[in-house]
């Protein structure tokens, strides 16, 4: 008989997906809403397909480097050496599509600015993951003291 108690391939694999698929939707957001307040501020009013397509397309594959080969950094346990290598290298990637990309125009001084928001936005992400397991863990701990109450009234 199958133990349903032990994560599957599958539903591991799936939880990866999920969580991929969360970071590029984050991820795109934050880059999106920098590019958008550039081109506000250059009185642009409006957005590049092309731009926001290159935009998406590279946070799924930031994404996906994350999770596979990057340690996952952002939902770390602690964040040290490894997660902030694993913030830089991703933040330099998108620094160098956003570049030649010219999404801002080739600006070096946006483009640093880009990276600056990018550590900063993975930095919030990172302590937000921190805080929700944080406030599971209470939650859980919290159901298994009742648990444990209800059953030894049961006994």
């Amino acid at each position: 008989m199958k133990n349903d108690k032990k994560v599957s391939l599958w539903e591991r694999y799936l939880t990866n997906e999920i969580g991929i698929e969360f970071k590029a939707c984050l991820y795109f957001f934050a880059i999106l809403f920098f590019y958008c307040v550039y081109r506000i501020i250059n009185g642009i009013f409006d957005a590049g397909i092309l731009h926001m397509t290159e935009m998406i397309f590279t946070c799924y594959f930031i994404g996906y480097l994350q999770v596979y080969l990057l340690w996952n950094f952002d939902e770390a346990d602690k964040l040290g050496i490894k997660e902030i290598a694993g913030m830089v290298i991703c933040t330099a990637l998108y620094c160098l599509v956003s570049y030649f990309g010219n999404w801002f125009d080739k600006k070096i001084i946006v483009t640093l600015i880009l990276a600056a928001y990018i550590l900063f936005t993975y930095f919030c992400v990172f302590f937000i993951y921190k805080t929700k397991r944080e406030i599971d863990d209470k939650k859980l701990n919290e159901e298994l003291r009742l648990f444990q109450t209800e059953h030894k009234k049961s006994e």
